[in-house]
């Protein structure tokens, strides 16, 4: 099962909107997949609630995603109070992760995904190396506030092909 993260507590957030599309480009491929949303869950301590999230999202992904905005130049503090208030062994050693990062910006969040990479190579994870800097987000939207931008959309499916070998996965079943 691969576990998408979205990222951002801010109401109707881009992060989410660019999230969905991973979600739906992974169903149209038949992999197992869910959507974490940090904006529909409470991470600020570590209560049942948490450990119920934890449960279902974190401990049995073999795979993450993680689709996050730029916050001050680096990753939402959200994230890495989620990341930080979890069974770290249990939910994230030795597992593959993909970046996307997301920014009305023009870098995409590359220095925030960057970031996230050191912490979770600590963590014992396997980063995948194409960590797509998704820039002027706002602008790639449609009038009904989808990312349907063709270049972005290809870049997506590239880099989600690429993460399939990585992970060992073809058309949604496991190698």
């Amino acid at each position: 099962m691969i576990t998408i993260i979205s990222g951002s507590v801010r109401d109707n957030n881009n992060t989410k909107k660019v999230a969905e599309v991973y979600e739906a480009q992974l169903k149209n491929r038949n992999a197992d997949v869910q959507l974490l949303a940090l904006d529909e869950v409470k991470v600020f301590e570590r209560d049942d609630d948490f450990i119920s999230m934890e449960k279902k999202y974190l401990v049995p992904a073999e795979a993450f995603i993680i689709v996050m905005p730029e916050y001050n130049g680096s990753y939402p503090g959200i994230l890495k109070l989620m990341i930080d208030n979890s069974d770290i062994a249990k939910c994230w050693h030795h597992k593959k992760v993909l970046l996307t990062g997301v920014a009305t910006g023009r870098a995409g969040n590359l220095r925030g995904m960057e970031h996230l990479t050191g912490s979770l190579l600590h963590m014992k994870m396997l980063v995948h190396p194409n960590r797509l800097p998704i820039s002027a987000v706002d602008k790639l939207l449609d009038a009904n506030q989808r990312l349907s931008d063709p270049g972005t959309l290809k870049a997506i499916n590239t880099q989600l092909d690429e993460y399939f070998k990585f992970v060992g996965v073809v058309s949604g079943e496991k190698v």
